[in-house]
């Protein structure tokens, strides 16, 4: 079996592996158990503690429940506006996963670290910890702000709460990065993600009596169909954009549950689907269109059953990111990477949030996105190198004279 640095090539100069403290970081982070139907406290109150040891406050933000929280900090208050470094501290669970180690223990073998997290996102957020005393030591001459959320892999949920208390407060900012694996290549653009449910309710009746009742799962079906009939008219006539992988706007169903019993006509049927939007594209013209559609079959249910219902919910939207290779932040990062913007990516980020809150953003953090979700989850020890390096430019360039 190859190792994980087998495909990689090394740089021509520089470390080929991060700090000690980057290192010892990054495992303290990875052993909070931060999945996203848990809390996160711990990992964002002990990184509250971190940083108020080196005189730097934190604001909280939290959720309805008390139990997760973002964290804002900023490092060098009253400097010129500076940039935000940007990264969510959920994971994604690992049950069922066959993992070789402790998912939650941080481990390096075959020159990368190993542990839920490591890619997504727990090495960038660690490295720039890490190098909290040296940002502080540096006197630059912009601010720098650590951002911290939650449940972005749920939906970019969290970072809604930090965006709006950053609005509330005034506080201007040069632009953000956010550290999501690219294997430190600045990226520019992403899709939105956008996810819905749909609920039929119809009514049962004995199997052999089936003009008695209306068969939600039937109608789930005809609604499902016509997503996917959507879905392949936007694949014929979308206009391409060939920086995606999947190059136009894409729907599909993910999930669906219905029905009690084979001889019982369902009463209740439940699905989700999702949109996949192209930067520019609109997800509310999708989403009525599918609307338009239930409505016409609700006077033939109702024919049968006058409570007959069709609902729809939005569940989660995030948009998508559109940034031009000539824009400050974009450039700024490609001379912080040392690597030219590269394109698109077709999962979502939180930095479409902070765009459209006016913080023009870009995506670079080390790691490959291939590696987030999976068992095994790693990030190779040069591109933990590489991601310190890049901080480290930061810091040069940004101190005063």
């Amino acid at each position: 079996m190859n190792s994980p640095t087998d495909n990689l090539t090394s740089p021509a100069s520089g470390a080929q592996t991060p700090s000690a403290d980057v290192v010892t970081m990054i495992e303290r982070l990875v052993a909070f158990p931060t999945v996203s139907r848990d809390s996160n406290l711990g990992l964002i109150e002990w990184t509250r503690d971190y940083l108020n040891r080196m005189g730097v406050k934190s604001r909280l933000t939290y959720d309805v429940t008390g139990k997760k929280a973002n964290l804002f900090a900023t490092l060098g208050e009253g400097r010129k506006p500076g940039l935000i470094l940007s990264g969510h501290t959920d994971v994604v669970p690992v049950a069922g996963q066959a993992w070789d180690s402790d998912p939650f223990k941080a481990e390096i073998r075959d020159g990368a670290m190993f542990g839920r997290g490591t890619a997504d996102m727990k090495g960038f957020i660690g490295t720039a910890l890490a190098l909290a005393p040296q940002f502080l030591a540096a006197d630059m001459d912009s601010s720098l702000h650590f951002a911290l959320s939650y449940d972005e892999e749920v939906g970019c949920l969290g970072v809604r709460g930090l965006i709006a208390d950053l609005a509330q407060t005034g506080l201007k900012t040069a632009g953000c990065i956010v550290g999501e694996p690219t294997l430190m290549q600045p990226i520019i653009a992403h899709k939105g993600t956008h996810r819905f449910r749909c609920c039929i309710t119809g009514r049962e009746a004995h199997s052999s009596y089936t003009t008695q009742g209306v068969n939600s799962i039937e109608y789930a079906a005809r609604l499902i169909v016509y997503i996917r009939q959507m879905a392949d008219r936007l694949a014929q006539l979308e206009t391409r954009d060939y920086a995606f992988t999947v190059p136009f706007t894409t729907l599909q169903t993910g999930t669906i549950h219905g029905g009690l019993a084979s001889n019982i006509v369902p009463k209740e049927c439940e699905f989700q689907f999702e949109a996949r939007t192209m930067p520019g594209a609109s997800a509310e013209k999708l989403y009525q269109e599918i609307q338009d559609y239930a409505a016409t079959l609700l006077p033939e249910m109702r024919k049968v059953e006058p409570n007959a219902a069709i609902d729809f919910e939005w569940v989660a939207s995030a948009p998508g990111l559109s940034m031009d290779e000539s824009d400050a932040i974009v450039q700024l990062a490609s001379a912080l990477s040392r690597n030219r913007p590269n394109g698109a990516v077709s999962y979502g980020t939180e930095a479409g949030l902070f765009q459209q809150a006016g913080i023009p953003s870009v995506i670079c953090g080390p790691g490959n996105i291939e590696q987030a979700h999976r068992p095994n989850e790693f990030v190779t020890m040069l591109q933990l190198a590489q991601c310190e390096a890049f901080m480290l430019r930061l810091i040069q360039d940004s101190s005063r004279a």
